[in-house]
């Protein structure tokens, strides 16, 4: 328990009121990615369990300084703030037209953002590459590479690679000769290429803690890369929202990291609800203190939501590690069954198809089709000095009103089926109903104004699905 004092209007008069953990504290409407928004009932209790374990993750102190782009009324934003606040850390907000001086002028240790936020920082840095001249291009890619391998041998030898998390002797042994062997290209890249990196972003980062949607594997090794360190978390508003963390000691890549104290996650089969082993891809359930009282005059929907043990059904998909990392691998709702029976999850191949440097966004499409397509917003800018690098008489300067018959340009179409096909092959796990078959190119991006893009940038599929249905019918109609 705890008390508020409130005053009694006119009277002057100030009455102490008790407050149980269990009392209401907020409702907070869902997003409405799909369906319709819900209020979620979170008590005073789920709050304060935020408040009382973030700090096992970041010990932040006072006088920190804080940078946030989201807006504060997000719960991730909001558990965030409640806990660096109570830390006594300085809190500046910003937005997408002034972050990158704010950046530079707050200096922050900690920034609060969302995966797509980091992905405009790769790709503002990617320009600065391309425009360099070719044989420091050459150059920078060079360092890159070399320090890519670095990276990945050191998660080895750390015990920190997902992709081999049990290595054995020899591949320890591979890992630290070849670690010895980069590790002075990697200083000499740090100093000339990624000091410069960590300058812009005020050269006083700790931690850049993430949540709100997956975070695409070449963003994860990039910043690892110049020396930035991501915290990827997870957690949905009805669990407060943060379930998930990863620790900067055990800053497991591509993971979620490990649950909150008091917080238990249990990997399920979707159809049966058993169990499955550790390893193995289920349903995500979560129960904790953080976990929402339900929804907001909805019974019906909170019964779904929340089974009589307790456990509250995330609709997302994942695995977890024998040392209880979480990884998240998809929404169990947005899964693309192909007309073969294939399931398909469109958020890891849309992630590897973003490192495309002509790719701003993309949605794969295919449900009930043989095979997957893909609606694809271009990097207008990046496209432009392609078309003029061929010497073709291609205009991509007007957008979002590109012609149309421009984007259909069969030149235009076969760099996107190349760049397509290459990135999702090279992404680990590659099947042949991966490949991207159909694709159309979009001029308008997808907006919060437009309706596309919810408040945390995170696309709202079936608005797409809907807004574009008859471009997705006349894709799979050829």
């Amino acid at each position: 328990n705890f008390s508020q004092t409130i005053d009694l209007g006119r009277t002057g008069n100030f009455i102490p009121v008790v407050l149980n953990k269990t009392d209401l504290a907020t409702l907070i409407y869902t997003s409405g990615t799909s369906g319709n928004p819900k209020g979620v009932m979170l008590s005073h209790g789920n709050l304060l369990h935020q408040v009382n374990t973030c700090g096992t993750v970041i010990p932040a102190k006072p006088g920190d300084r804080v940078l946030s782009i989201l807006p504060s009324w997000h719960s991730y934003e909001r558990s965030c703030e409640y806990y660096l606040l109570s830390q006594g850390c300085t809190q500046t907000y910003t937005n997408i037209r002034y972050f990158k001086q704010d950046l530079k002028d707050v200096r922050p240790e900690y920034l609060v953002a969302v995966p797509r936020l980091l992905e405009s920082v790769y790709e503002g840095i990617q320009k600065q590459f391309r425009e360099q001249p070719a044989n420091k291009q050459k150059l920078v890619d060079t360092l890159l590479a070399a320090s890519k391998k670095y990276i990945e041998a050191r998660r080895i030898v750390q015990g920190l690679s997902l992709e081999c998390l049990k290595p054995s002797l020899s591949q320890k042994l591979n890992a630290r000769l070849q670690m010895s062997i980069l590790a002075p290209v990697h200083a000499i890249a740090d100093k000339i290429v990624y000091a410069k990196i960590r300058e812009a972003t005020g050269s006083k980062i700790k931690n850049i803690i993430i949540g709100g949607g997956s975070l695409a594997k070449h963003l994860d090794l990039f910043f690892e890369i110049v020396g930035v360190d991501v915290l990827l978390g997870y957690g949905l508003t009805e669990t407060a929202p943060i379930t998930n963390v990863r620790r900067p000691w055990q800053n497991l890549r591509l993971s979620s990291g490990k649950p909150l104290p008091g917080t238990e996650i249990k990997i399920v089969d979707v159809e049966t609800r058993q169990p499955v082993s550790i390893g193995s891809k289920g349903l995500v359930l979560i129960r904790g203190p953080q976990v929402m009282q339900g929804y907001y005059r909805d019974p019906e929907a909170t019964a779904k939501a929340i089974d009589p043990e307790g456990w509250f059904n995330s609709g997302d998909l994942g695995m977890l590690t024998a040392n209880k990392d979480l990884t998240i691998t998809g929404r169990a709702k947005d899964t693309i069954v192909l007309s073969n029976g294939e399931n398909i999850e469109p958020t890891p191949i849309e992630d590897a198809c973003l490192r495309s440097q002509y790719i701003s966004q993309i949605v794969l499409v295919g449900q009930d089709q043989k095979s997957l397509g893909a609606i694809v917003v271009p990097n207008f800018e990046a496209l432009q000095q392609w078309a003029t690098s061929q010497n073709l008489p291609l205009d991509f300067t007007t957008t979002p009103t590109v012609d149309a018959n421009i984007l259909a340009a069969s030149q235009v179409l076969s760099l996107f089926r190349e760049e397509l096909n290459r990135e999702v092959k090279n992404r680990p796990g590659y099947r042949v109903d991966d490949k991207i078959v159909a694709i159309k190119l979009i001029a308008e991006p997808f907006t919060i104004e437009n309706g596309l893009l919810t408040q945390t940038l995170k696309i709202r599929r079936p608005v797409v699905m809907e807004r574009y249905h008859g471009m997705i019918d006349e894709m799979f109609a050829r």
